[in-house]
């Protein structure tokens, strides 16, 4: 005999058994009962929340000779004719594949002759949005005034497609999503009838994967189980299946955000990658992640609202102290927009990774919302400064200045500093500013493009060479590395026939702080300057 999928064989045969949608279960229950039936409904709902299985068991219901408290008996022929897909009394269309005007009519055409056995003529239409506008026209009149002996069951994820004229017509039942606890249960209940042995923790999470959807949940657990066949289905089993990764890769995410540590970034990705891990479901994982860092962040007891054990919880505690809310908010747009993005794209790996890279660095993100992450950023680093005196004492910023690192006169005058240069040095650094665009453009690797790209150069006053000048930490990290450099170096020996060696700093300077000269030039400016070397 063949296999038959779990979620086939553990569809729901009464009210009792469906999970999760009480208020809709206990209503059809006393309308069986009391024998108060309406001749149309509509489920609404998204996939999985049991709105087929209930529209079969209303089904059997309506037809049972034994009805049990509201249930069907499931046992008289009118239930078993129903379960085994033999009666003429129970017709179920797709609305998807049998959407025009003539699938419609014959319907309207079929509901003119009584049932042959039973009470009812019942008609369950699944993604009913999908009927044309002709369709819904021809459907009006005998979905408004069907005869006393048929009941309509529509079905649809998408009710907001729905002409209003449908909606008025129907009693409208939302099936709500369920439960991750729910779901868990019902895993177990069905692991334990089958012989699947199955740890907790995976199941837990097999639930969360399911997003509220029991169908998609125990189809899950069917693939479990047949990877794992005859062995114990743990939680790092659960997270190999079904591609998914554990909480502490985001954690780790999360601090090289905060770190500005773009080769940690991407050596994440590569990892996640290379262990066959589903790009789409790794977004919406970290989404997820950086919601409970959200909640950490705002709300004191995270009892029922962050399913975590004790040791990733306080880590989420800890990680939720990196960022401002401002911060997070922003991460959690620009992931979902990138979970609608990368649908569609083939593209998946880069757009991952450069979208990092924005949240990494907010100064790349012209919208206000970049810019106010920029401004929180800036006040967050401030806070955790401390500004105190060789004793420990808080110092008075405003009364905080070194009168030997600043030039007074330049600062009272507004006007830069000038400093002398070699001739040839002095050529290199006027090239350089022309062409530092371009010349960042050109070098091969993206990561150390974008890392140069709020860079200067200014000249090495210890010997000869240039010093690449950046204010980002993360930025300074990545050029500093020798490859970045030589990467660099080698660029401007092919462009333009100049060997010129870098070295970098970090820096709050301004580019324009300091005006330089050729030694040649000093005789024709009559101002006070400074000479080097």
């Amino acid at each position: 005999m063949s296999y038959t999928a779990l979620y086939r064989k553990w569809r729901s045969q009464t009210f009792d058994e469906i999970k999760g949608q009480e208020p809709i279960t206990e209503s059809f229950k006393n309308q069986i009962k009391t024998g108060r039936i309406g001749h149309a409904y509509l489920f609404c709902g998204t996939r999985g929340t049991g709105k087929t299985s209930v529209a079969k068991i209303l089904a059997r219901a309506v037809n049972c000779q034994n009805p049990i408290n509201g249930n069907p008996c499931n046992e008289c022929s009118s239930c078993k004719s129903i379960l085994n897909d033999s009666s003429m009394n129970v017709v179920e269309m797709d609305a998807a594949s049998n959407n025009g005007v003539d699938d419609i009519r014959q319907i309207r055409d079929q509901v003119q002759y009584p049932p042959v056995d039973g009470k009812y003529k019942v008609y369950i239409i699944d993604e009913v949005h999908m009927l044309s506008q002709a369709a819904f026209n021809a459907f009006l009149k005998t979905l408004e005034e069907p005869p006393e002996y048929v009941i309509f069951i529509l079905a649809t994820t998408e009710p907001n497609k729905l002409p209003i004229t449908i909606l008025s017509r129907c009693q409208r039942y939302d099936f709500k999503r369920i439960s991750t606890d729910t779901i868990a249960s019902r895993l177990r209940e069905i692991s334990d009838s089958e012989g699947i042995n199955v740890e907790d923790e995976a199941l837990d999470y097999i639930a969360r994967v399911g997003d509220g959807s029991m169908r998609d949940a125990v189809s899950l657990l069917d693939q479990c189980s047949a990877f794992q066949f005859e062995h114990c289905i743990k939680y790092e089993d659960a997270l190999n299946i079904l591609g998914a990764v554990d909480t502490s890769v985001f954690s780790e995410v999360i601090e090289a955000l905060n770190m500005k540590d773009i080769k940690e970034l991407l050596n994440i990705i590569s990892t996640v990658i290379e262990h066959g891990r589903e790009i789409g479901q790794f977004i919406s994982d970290l989404i997820m992640y950086i919601r409970n860092l959200l909640l950490a962040k705002t709300v004191d007891n995270l009892q029922g609202l962050v399913d975590m054990s004790k040791e990733n919880l306080q880590k989420l505690k800890d990680d939720s102290k990196l960022f401002s809310t401002t911060e997070l908010l922003r991460y959690i747009r620009m992931l979902s927009d990138l979970s609608n993005q990368i649908r569609y794209s083939n593209q998946k790996r880069i757009l991952l990774e450069t979208t990092l890279m924005k949240l990494a660095f907010p100064e790349t993100d012209a919208t206000l919302e970049g810019l106010n992450a920029k401004l929180s950023e800036i006040k967050r680093e401030i806070s955790n400064f401390d500004f105190s005196d060789a004793t420990g004492n808080k110092l008075d910023l405003s009364k905080v200045v070194d009168t030997k690192t600043i030039n007074t006169k330049a600062v009272l005058s507004n006007k830069p500093n000038k400093v002398s240069l070699p001739k040839a040095q002095y050529d290199d650094l006027q090239l350089l500013k022309k062409e530092w665009r371009n010349i960042c453009i050109a070098v091969p690797s993206s990561v150390v493009s974008v890392a140069l790209r709020e860079t200067y150069v200014k000249p090495n006053k210890e010997r000869d060479g240039m010093i690449i000048v950046t204010k980002s930490k993360g930025g300074f990290k990545i050029i500093s590395e020798e490859e970045s450099k030589d990467m660099l170096c080698k660029v401007v020996e092919n462009r333009y026939n100049k060997l010129i060696k870098f070295s970098t700093e970090l820096s709050e300077e301004k580019e324009n702080s300091t005006v330089y000269v050729t030694t040649d030039d000093l005789e024709q400016i009559n101002i006070n300057i400074e000479t080097e070397g």
